[in-house]
């Protein structure tokens, strides 16, 4: 079962091939992430992108940032080849690219996608040599390039030169609105350069990043209304936790509303010890909140309250949402659809039974005082009551009875 809902109404970009990945088009918003080994360690960072990849990365970016790393960067896709993981690399190139791109065509073959930061290409006459050195070589290799502006980075020429012309108007805007602007045409002048280089218009993305939720939702607006090239979305230092993820939530969710952004990365620092896979799962969580995409069942489950005093709920709870994400690496090929499977654990018998029918399978376990049996609810229908020590085990396996039977061609 599922909510009636308005589809959001996609902007319209040309569509950019990025290895076997399709970028804005028609085709869904693209998860991607960035690893934070030492590229030069090409085992580690395989081992990295192998996780990523299997948490749902659909592209994945490693620094390049050295001769070493460039080196590295074959033997990465060949170990990723033998792991039967086809994910495309991103290089992510800043004051050395064009060297290291010239020097290793190895490295600048390896990887689908270069990424570069027109404020750390290089000053005056050499920035224009330099940038204009690795899109040649992407054009060479026949790679799309991805032009991401940073306002940690921006070139400062342009904000000086933008600056200027503003102090001359009659009524100057506010810095931080030139500073937007200068973002902007930042990405449209690089990416026409880009253009009159030799690059296509259809191998081109841009994204112009910044770290607060209002500036990136403005500057995306004025960027998304002045060119039909995808979008890739992202706060940049997002920051840790649950301040990360909030603010990255509050800005993009917006823009997605509104249908601008083609590809989108969370930016989370991860905690010591903490997966860098987290930041898959918060980029698939907001599009599958959002009714973009789909890429795991959605577990519905109350907060407790002081009719839930067991804890039973919430480990339950988190036990199948685990068991769930574990499992959609099989079941995304044998079980077409399952990922918009919704299932709800409830704790009491408040809203227990009525979001139980609401969803494809639920249980209703019971609450403070009530009596001690778990109603189990399969497409709004009673169809079991549960009791003793092994819900957990046996509301797990009518979950898998009902997957193998409502995906995998069996009737219900």
């Amino acid at each position: 079962m599922s909510s009636v809902h308005s589809p959001i109404k996609r902007r319209r970009s040309v569509a950019v091939k990025v290895g076997h990945v399709i970028v804005g088009g028609a085709a869904p918003v693209v998860v991607q992430s960035m690893t934070n080994t030492d590229t030069a360690d090409a085992a580690a960072t395989a081992a990295q992108v192998a996780q990523l990849a299997n948490a749902g990365s659909e592209l994945v970016r490693i620094t390049v940032n050295s001769e070493e790393a460039a080196r590295a960067a074959p033997e990465i896709r060949e170990r990723l080849d033998r792991l039967g993981l086809a994910v495309p690399l991103i290089g992510d190139f800043h004051y050395n690219g064009h060297k290291l791109l010239s020097l290793y065509p190895a490295c600048a073959e390896a990887l689908a996608k270069y990424r570069i930061n027109p404020g750390n290409v290089g000053r005056g006459r050499k920035k224009d040599e330099q940038f204009a050195t690795i899109v040649e070589l992407a054009c060479r290799y026949e790679k799309p390039v991805r032009i991401g502006v940073n306002w940690g980075s921006l070139d400062q020429e342009l904000v000086v030169r933008l600056m200027d012309e503003n102090a001359r108007l009659p009524v100057p805007k506010e810095t931080a609105e030139v500073t937007r602007e200068a973002m902007v045409v930042s990405a449209l002048e690089s990416a026409r350069r880009a253009e009159e280089i030799g690059l296509p218009h259809e191998r081109i993305i841009l994204s112009v990043k910044v770290s607060e939720v209002q500036d990136l939702i403005a500057v995306y607006r004025h960027l998304a209304g002045r060119c039909d090239y995808p979008l890739h979305l992202g706060l940049t230092e997002a920051g840790m936790g649950v301040k990360g993820i909030v603010t990255s939530t509050a800005a993009l969710a917006v823009l997605l509303q509104e249908g601008i952004g083609d590809t989108i990365r969370i930016s989370l620092t991860p905690e010591p010890g903490g997966s860098r896979t987290q930041e898959v799962i918060v980029a698939q969580e907001i599009l599958q909140a959002m009714g973009l995409r789909s890429f795991t069942p959605r577990v519905v489950a109350c907060p407790g309250c002081g009719r839930t005093s067991s804890d039973y709920f919430q480990r339950l709870a988190q036990d199948i949402q685990t068991y769930l994400r574990q499992q959609m690496p099989v079941w995304s090929k044998r079980y077409p659809g399952v990922e918009a499977m919704t299932v709800a654990v409830m704790g009491c018998v408040v809203n227990g039974p009525g979001e139980s029918k609401l969803a494809n399978i639920g249980i209703s376990l019971p609450g403070t005082g009530e009596y001690p049996v778990a109603p189990v609810y399969v497409d709004g229908e009673k169809t079991v009551t549960l009791k003793g020590d092994n819900i957990t085990a046996e509301f797990q396996r009518l979950v898998e009875d009902y997957v193998e039977r409502r995906y995998g061609g069996g009737d219900l």
